[in-house]
């Protein structure tokens, strides 16, 4: 039996915090067999699959909750189900474990997924555990979606709206504030670290599903995943007016941060969409985000000139793409 630490052992972990989270599903064999099995009981569904991976001081740091570590593994593969057209159903979850991790971090931790888990639908199969100098998490998640359904990143025509959902930079600026490149008030300060810690998936994917053309979740940057999806073959034309920024983002950038909108253009980590899709379906999807209560804006439009473009100063050239190496 390996261990994690001198009063943690692989046998304690699984039937203490981790066996609550597959609900007692048949096909987990309640974590007593070496896999698993899944089933999806209707005929016009098919299983979509994503998996991601968080490491310690890369996409969070040692001290960092379990809750908000918890909330980023989960919200990784989420945003790429629900850019899939997909529900989320099942996943794997492998961890890493490095000596500091005790019993209380796992309780909060587990108890977390859990909650995660009954807000959108979706049930643990299974995993591994072991030991690491470092934490490090990998989790695989499984979808449905219609049988008949494929949701590319980059089929598109010109002229098609180009959408985003929810504001850009939230979490760039949470980043920032804990770096301490940027001083603000105490009210901002919790608000954009808490954007950083405990990020959100966009689920208005599936909803609109019938509607787009391509989409995609803004996990590197708007301009580089968006540029991603160009794919070199087209272009697109921005309106800097229109990229949602909230109210405390303008307040950011209004202040003597020397903190503009091109450090935003590139922040990773939103989750939030990039959809394209054909202006004659705008008030159908306008209406969708409405009444699920999600913040979308049409920012531009497909062009024949390749590469992004903006109706103002801002210069392309200048904004760096999000790169997880670097």
């Amino acid at each position: 039996m390996k261990s994690i630490n001198n009063n943690l052992s692989e046998k304690l972990i699984i039937n203490k915090y981790f066996k609550k989270l597959n609900l007692k599903k048949k096909g987990t064999f309640n974590f007593e067999n070496d896999g698993a099995y899944l089933t999806l009981n209707n005929n016009n569904y098919k299983l979509s699959v994503t998996t991601d991976s968080i490491s310690e001081n890369i996409d969070f740091f040692s001290k960092d909750d379990p809750e908000s570590i918890a909330q980023k593994i989960t919200t990784v593969n989420l945003s790429d189900i629900f850019a899939m057209g997909s529900r989320p159903h099942s996943y794997l979850l492998n961890l890493f474990l490095p000596n500091y991790i005790n019993e209380n971090w796992l309780n909060l931790f587990s108890n977390k997924l859990k909650k995660i888990q009954l807000k959108y639908g979706f049930y643990l199969i299974g995993g591994d555990l072991s030991k690491s100098n470092k934490l490090i998490i990998t989790s695989t998640f499984f979808g449905y979606l219609n049988k008949n359904l494929e949701i590319f990143q980059n089929r598109f025509n010109l002229n098609d709206d180009i959408w985003i959902t929810g504001n850009i930079g939230e979490s760039k600026i949470g980043l920032e504030i804990l770096k301490k490149n940027i001083l603000t008030n105490l009210n901002n300060k919790k608000y954009f670290i808490k954007k950083y810690l405990y990020p959100q998936p966009c689920k208005l994917g599936p909803l609109v599903s019938n509607h787009v053309n391509s989409m995609k979740d803004i996990s590197d940057g708007l301009i580089g995943d968006l540029s991603d999806m160009l794919r070199g073959k087209y272009g697109a034309l921005i309106n800097v007016n229109k990229i949602p920024l909230s109210a405390n983002t303008k307040k950011i950038l209004n202040s003597r941060n020397n903190f503009r909108i091109e450090n935003l253009l590139n922040a990773g980590d939103d989750y939030g969409l990039i959809i394209i899709s054909s202006p004659k379906n705008r008030n159908k999807i306008l209406r969708i985000s409405y009444k699920n209560n999600v913040k979308i804006s049409c920012i531009g439009k497909i062009i024949r000139d390749k590469g992004i473009h903006f109706d103002s100063h801002l210069d392309i050239k200048n904004i760096k793409k999000f790169d997880h190496f670097c």
